[in-house]
């Protein structure tokens, strides 16, 4: 079947076209910048492009990127169409001067052009009939030659690939994305590497049933693959990435990663490189944005199986999502995993956290002071500590002035630095969680999404945030750094509060407020809250 997506710039008069074929195989993509994310959609399903470029305008910076897009995500053919000739007196010179630019380009691209039409908009000169006014243009007309576009078959004697959508007993219910399988096959689930053998095998369009001869370890979201013929399984990847969402990337952040119906949490370990889109020149940049198209490195939450996508769109495809509303913010596809993910075990050790836990006598836990700058955070953190070493409990602070000197000591101030900032501490709390102490954690950590990783880091009740409240007209009347004084000048950028944001926390387990509690009786609170809780006795 022909999957066709069309694409162009805003205005260039694709729904018209799209209307003029009458086919429910085009998927009629708008141009401007905010549908980058509709185009990815459907173009990963799509074996054609249309592309179609006002004739008043040329091939511009839209055209370029979205080609991009469309190569990125799998899409080798493709159909020009230079729209609105009627506006510019059909001329064969700007027709030429488009054809020629517009090949060159996607030449460098690797997109193979199947005809370039010129159509007139004002009686549909040259969609399904020739356009007696430009008798200069003796070639095809868009609908003919769509029609004569001959789509490769799929490659049945590829690898089996069957991605699991539902499991009813031993009946798994899917769709098979490569190869071929009989009764009596010997098959494979990943990631869980159970064996079984196949008993029977029910299509029905797009969605088949494999009955198992027996049980086996699988649920929704594993791939089945031939035993002799499995796919790959990592947690780590090389990834091309189409951005496409107004917020930008900011690597180390937690997003969620989708393929097919498994979802799995996901950051983005380093932006290698961002593409330009008009030279395909190789640019450096520590974020993406908008429509941004670029090589990454991301580490999953676990491991999955897949295929690279050059050998399997299907399997080496995914979504990656926000984790707030689930929302999807980019398209990406694999190139390779970095290793295989049985290449590395964790150390099996002899003492635990619980061992350590109990020679202290305490509960490990990460309180986690978070508030603006000047709020009283490293204050109160401060006199909690001495308080609980008073009792004789072991604890250590993470305080971040302290840590920019070493540990952090090459990030700034950006976005960007700030989450991988946390993200840093957030995994040096843990470690010392797991050496039985009572740490505490004292950061502005302007971003939630960030605090939530800190948070599901640790175990259930190890993460106790305490949100030192106190407004920006209190904390800059304090200054005791004198920094808002340079924020204000200009002298300071990304200040959290003033051009970079601050997210109160929306359920902290202690809320501290500053501007009407002296930090001893902020710390008194503080113990009294551990103590009640069970992590400090006596």
């Amino acid at each position: 079947m022909q999957r066709i997506v069309m694409c162009g710039g805003s205005g260039a008069g694709k729904s018209t076209l799209a209307d003029h074929l009458q086919s429910d195989a085009v998927s009629d993509m708008p141009g401007h910048e905010f549908f980058m994310g509709d185009l990815a959609s459907a173009a990963v399903n799509a074996n054609l492009a249309v592309v179609v470029i006002d004739a008043r305008k040329g091939v511009t910076d839209d055209i370029y990127r979205q080609c991009h897009a469309l190569t990125m995500l799998g899409v080798t053919d493709a159909v020009f169409v230079v729209s609105k000739m009627d506006l510019v007196a059909r001329s064969q010179e700007i027709f030429d001067d488009i054809d020629a630019k517009f090949r060159e380009h996607a030449e460098t691209l690797g997109l193979a052009i199947h005809g370039g039409i010129p159509v007139s908009g004002d009686d549909g000169g040259n969609i399904s009939a020739p356009d007696g006014a430009m008798p200069w243009y003796d070639g095809s007309t868009l609908t003919s030659r769509l029609a004569g576009f001959e789509i490769a078959k799929p490659d049945q004697s590829g690898p089996f690939r069957f991605l699991v959508d539902d499991i009813d007993a031993r009946t798994i219910i899917g769709t098979i994305e490569g190869g071929a399988i009989g009764a009596g096959d010997a098959i494979v689930a990943l990631p869980s590497a159970d064996t079984g053998v196949i008993d029977s095998i029910v299509t029905n369009g797009a969605r088949s049933r494999l009955r198992l001869q027996d049980d086996i370890k699988i649920s929704p979201g594993d791939m089945i693959c031939k035993a002799d013929n499995r796919a790959q399984c990592s947690d780590q990847f090389r990834v091309n990435l189409l951005w496409q969402h107004e917020d930008p990337l900011l690597p180390s952040r937690p997003y969620l990663l989708k393929m097919g119906a498994r979802v799995v949490g996901v950051s983005i370990t380093d932006i290698r490189y961002i593409i330009n889109p008009r030279t395909l020149e190789h640019e450096n940049g520590k974020t993406m944005r908008l429509n941004d198209a670029g090589v990454c490195n991301i580490a999953l939450a676990g491991p999955i199986p897949y295929d690279p996508f050059k050998e399997n769109r299907a399997t080496g495809c995914f979504t990656i999502l926000d984790v707030e509303n689930r929302h999807p913010v980019a398209t990406g596809t694999i190139d390779f995993g970095l290793y295989r993910a049985d290449n590395i075990h964790w150390q099996a050790l002899g003492i635990d956290k619980s061992a350590r836990s109990e020679m202290k006598g305490q509960k490990p836990a990460v309180l986690w002071f978070t508030g603006l700058s000047a709020s009283g955070k490293s204050t109160v953190a401060n006199l909690v500590e001495q308080k609980l070493h008073r009792v004789g409990r072991h604890t250590y602070t993470l305080d971040g002035d302290n840590v920019r000197h070493g540990l952090n000591k090459n990030l700034g101030f950006t976005d960007a630095d700030r989450v991988e900032n946390i993200r840093r501490v957030a995994e040096t709390s843990k470690l010392m969680v797991d050496a039985g102490l009572i740490c505490l954690v004292s950061f502005i950590s302007p971003f939630r999404a960030e605090r939530r990783m800190a948070r599901d880091l640790m175990n259930d009740r190890e993460f106790i945030e305490i949100f030192v409240d106190a407004s920006l007209d209190v904390c800059e009347a304090r200054d005791p750094k004198g920094l808002y004084k340079k924020a204000r000048a200009g002298e300071i950028k990304n200040f959290t509060g003033f051009d970079s944001p601050y997210e109160p926390p929306e359920k902290a387990e202690i809320v501290i407020p500053t501007a009407d509690m002296d930090p001893e009786e902020a710390a008194t609170y503080i113990v009294e809250y551990l103590q009640a809780q069970g992590f400090v006795v006596g």
